[in-house]
């Protein structure tokens, strides 16, 4: 149900092939990373508030958000409406990062679902299987290793949408169990397709320490004009950490969703 990508970097990526572009990503992987830049997105398989669908807009805007790890929703896989690309494993090649892909179904003859890129070495990947909704859902969860501290679990989420939350609430139910069972400190992120003061995020709320963003920039939905807040990064247990310079990112054309950045520290630092 997942598989884990590595990024081909360097000389020999390039010749084989034959791009002539070098990945857009500025940081190094074997740097020490502490305090970690975290961000979510939902990309909407490439396509932008203009209609336009450009897996390379896409790469250029997380390329500029500068970050160690981002969670992205809505990714294909060598599904036709978006050509038939990887777009975990082109993102992942394009950015000089590592890549691990999590399915919800089958869907035009490929795979749609979400994906982590990391700069952080990728050392454990697994889909946690959710309540279906409206359509199948799954978390996607990875183990990653900060040098400067222990084993980091990170889990992406992309939840029902619909009005009623019922479906919403069972998958956000199973994840928060699946959480609270980790003995590893944890980052839970993505598209919860519910607001601040609903019962789902009352309970992660409840559970870690939300990445609270600016009041006047709160609004993640729709991209070019942001009235509702639905996208959200939530790191536990909430003793382990410390949250700053949380911004929702000035992206209005390249998604139907504005990603979120935050700045995480272990406070064992």
């Amino acid at each position: 149900m997942h598989r884990v990508v590595l990024s081909l970097l360097g000389i020999g990526w390039l010749a084989s092939t034959g791009c002539s572009s070098a990945p857009l990503s500025s940081r190094g992987q074997d740097r020490e990373i502490t305090p970690l830049r975290i961000a979510t997105w939902n990309i909407k398989h490439g396509r932008g508030m203009d209609g336009r669908l450009d897996l390379e807009r896409t790469a250029a805007v997380i390329a500029k958000m500068d970050v160690d790890i981002v969670a992205l929703q809505e990714v294909d896989d060598d599904v036709r409406r978006s050509g038939g690309v990887d777009q975990a494993t082109w993102l992942a090649e394009r950015l000089g990062m590592q890549a691990s892909f999590g399915p919800f179904m089958d869907y035009q003859g490929g795979r749609y679902g979400l994906a982590i890129l990391s700069r952080i070495p990728i050392q454990r990947s697994e889909v946690w299987r959710l309540p279906d909704g409206h359509e199948p859902r799954v978390a996607l969860s990875v183990d990653v290793v900060n040098r400067s501290g222990p084993t980091i679990t990170v889990a992406a989420v992309h939840f029902d949408w619909v009005e009623d939350d019922e479906y919403r609430f069972a998958q956000a139910t199973e994840t928060m169990r699946r959480l609270h069972e980790l003995e590893t400190p944890w980052i839970v992120l993505g598209d919860f397709n519910d607001t601040p003061e609903s019962r789902t995020m009352r309970g992660f709320h409840a559970l870690g320490l939300d990445a609270i963003k600016p009041m006047r920039t709160r609004a993640t939905y729709p991209a070019d004009e942001p009235e509702i807040e639905i996208d959200f990064i939530v790191a536990g247990p909430g003793e382990h950490w410390s949250i700053s310079e949380v911004e929702v990112f000035d992206e209005s054309i390249a998604s139907d969703h504005r990603p979120v950045v935050a700045v995480l520290r272990p406070s064992s630092d």
